[in-house]
């Protein structure tokens, strides 16, 4: 008997009602488009100057040529699915594709697209909601991930993987490229509880607040430390492919906010990007915090919100949010001697 294919497993998951059967047609929607875009990125420099920046959206954050093609594939392909709106990370506002259609979808089309030229792994990111109340509007959005009906990301690298959850546990398949078919090549993901490696952008370090330097300064030293075993870091400042590792090998992703103008609740998006990673985790046994809640029952005010995001294997997160909560601060562990850690921050 061969490997289960997407299809076949969202037929099977379908049997119990019509609201499956829609999100599972839109999950289709999105596969398929996914494969479309694998085959654009695939084609690196030959398929034009992809990378090239077309536009500025807000302070931060530039918009590529890639971005938008990518937007343009998944707003096209969704109009053919049972989806009201679309609110993308490259639109300020929703998207009305379907107005009685009985869905929403939230994606970041392409998250990591600065890495194209670099030939470094990125991908896809989709929430799909439930269309509650009746309005298509910015405010239709503002739910908290606890609500959502499936959530998942393609990961573009040496070959394509859909990490998808639909509520029954984490599932990975495989793009087959021979037959453009997805299979399942991992059932119900199980993170290690336990981790060695965490993943974070240290170069920031200066910036973190006290609770963050404190968490590293413990993992950098090891054996040595409260941890009582030593870590590795792993960082690729691509999300999807950070995650992706953590939920096949275990360990902990953090992308806090810290003390720069703008970051004060970091840089990840709450309804496109930290909602589905955050389903994910859980759904494959781990945690996801802001350092302080949990990040599936934040509320949006806002549709392009951001958030501070832990998540990984659960006893590492749980540690952070002991520290975040003043549980650990104890002994020569305290905030101050966390500013005389490796990482030093300037006054």
């Amino acid at each position: 008997m061969g490997l289960t294919t997407l299809k076949d497993y969202l037929s099977d998951w379908t049997l119990e009602g019509r609201t499956r059967s829609q999100v599972a047609d839109t999950v289709m929607a999105l596969a398929e488009t996914s494969i479309r875009i694998s085959e654009l990125v695939a084609r690196g420099s030959l398929g034009g100057r992809l990378g090239q920046i077309v536009s500025k959206a807000g302070e931060f954050d530039e918009q590529k040529e890639i971005d938008l093609l990518t937007n343009g594939m998944i707003a096209e392909a969704l109009k053919a699915a049972p989806v009201a709106a679309l609110a993308s990370e490259e639109s300020e506002h929703p998207i009305t594709l379907n107005p009685d259609a009985p869905l929403l979808v939230a994606t970041d089309p392409l998250d990591g697209s600065s890495n194209v030229d670099a030939n470094v792994s990125f991908g896809t990111i989709f929430s799909i909601l439930p269309r509650h109340p009746a309005s298509v509007g910015e405010a239709a959005f503002l739910r908290p991930g606890s609500h959502q009906l499936a959530a998942g990301f393609v990961v573009y690298g040496p070959h394509t993987a859909l990490v998808l959850t639909v509520g029954l546990g984490t599932q990975i398949f495989t793009l087959d490229r021979s037959t453009n078919t997805f299979h399942m090549t991992s059932r119900n993901v199980e993170m290690a509880a336990e981790t060695t490696e965490y993943a974070i952008n240290s170069s920031n370090a200066r910036h973190w607040d006290d609770p963050i330097r404190i968490y590293i300064h413990d993992c950098e030293n090891g054996a040595n430390g409260p941890c009582g075993h030593d870590f590795n870091m792993r960082w690729t400042g691509s999300p999807v492919a950070d995650i992706l590792r953590i939920l096949t090998r275990g360990g902990i992703y953090l992308y806090p906010g810290d003390r720069r103008k703008g970051f004060h609740q970091g840089r990840i998006r709450l309804i496109y990007e930290a909602n589905p990673f955050s389903w994910l985790i859980e759904q494959a046994g781990g945690k996801a915090t802001t350092g302080r809640d949990r990040v599936l029952d934040v509320v949006p005010s806002s549709l392009h919100q951001r958030t501070p995001l832990i998540c990984g294997s659960r006893y590492e997160v749980d540690r952070v949010v002991r520290i975040y909560s003043g549980q650990e601060f104890k002994g020569d562990r305290s905030p101050l001697f966390g500013r005389r850690g490796l990482f030093r921050a300037l006054p």
